[in-house]
């Protein structure tokens, strides 16, 4: 696969709830810096920092623009889900990543994170 071809793949893979599919697209020594979730290392780090999202059918996250250069991509996306009082959250922001070998080797995202409260209050 290309670097197009993982990163469009990232997106169908959350917004069909594929979470394992979604794993295997990461290096096993993968370094993520996600705004919620903070600095994660390593594929078994990342799977239990996902946990949360495993159970969540109302969680979608559309891709707006996609930027690639080589190896490396960016894209814009718009996020829709719940809260878990069944309020609406919405955000926009925006994931780079860095592909080595076939695999997501680096990967950050870039938010507000005020449309996230509800969830992080919970």
């Amino acid at each position: 696969m290309d670097t197009r071809q993982i990163v469009t793949r990232y997106f169908e893979y959350v917004n069909s709830g594929r979470w394992d599919d979604w794993l295997a697209l990461f290096a096993d020594d993968i370094v993520m810096d996600e705004q919620l979730g903070g600095h994660v290392e390593g594929i078994k780090n990342l799977a239990k920092s996902i946990e949360g999202l495993r159970g969540s059918k109302n969680f979608k996250n559309h891709p707006r623009k996609f930027f690639v250069d080589g190896d490396t991509a960016a894209v814009v996306w718009h996020i829709e889900t719940v809260g878990p009082k069944g309020e609406r959250i919405e955000a926009d922001g925006v994931n780079y990543y860095e592909i080595k070998n076939g695999k997501i080797a680096y990967f950050r995202n870039y938010h507000d994170s005020r449309p996230f409260k509800p969830i992080l209050e919970a």
